[in-house]
């Protein structure tokens, strides 16, 4: 598989709130830097998630692992306790055996990014092994997410995505 054209990828923004906790801060009150990778992971098992997915489904039904084989974060503004934010993922670039996503964290109160990064991501079995992904999930991951009704419990798809 190849990647798609960019303007069908870059678009396609999934938003993630969190709140800054206490035990992220660092001794100045500044969210200490690690914690913006941990946050990236949320954003992409999200970004899964609200396409019918988990990672769990792709190791134990598939024998397929999303291994994050680099990553990058650049910080532009500090985040404090108690922050709302907003993580922005989506997919850059899909190929056979692997996907980058991209990322921007973003303070609500007043819509400063405050990071970005990248992360990219190659598919192995078990054994670390380099594998193609599994049928059918590289195109939930182009397709548009997917909500669950609360009424019926019927999969529907989401009438409109972030702007």
């Amino acid at each position: 598989m190849t990647s798609p054209a960019p303007e069908q990828v870059l678009g396609e923004w999934h938003e993630t709130l969190l709140r800054v906790r206490y035990s992220e801060t660092d001794k100045m009150g500044i969210v200490y830097y690690a914690n913006y990778l941990i946050w990236f992971e949320i954003g992409r098992t999200e970004f899964c998630r609200v396409r019918g997915f988990s990672y769990r489904d792709m190791e134990e039904n598939e024998d397929a692992f999303l291994v994050v084989a680099e990553s990058y974060c650049r910080y532009k503004a500090p985040a404090y306790y108690d922050d709302e934010l907003l993580v922005r993922t989506h997919i850059t670039e899909l190929r056979k055996r692997s996907l980058r996503f991209g990322y921007e964290i973003v303070r609500v109160t007043d819509d400063q990014i405050i990071a970005e990064g990248e992360t990219g991501h190659v598919v192995t079995d078990a054994t670390g092994r380099v594998r193609s992904f599994p049928e059918g999930y590289a195109q939930r991951l182009l397709a548009p997410p997917i909500i669950k009704s609360q009424a019926s419990g019927e999969i529907v798809p989401a009438e409109e995505g972030p702007e």
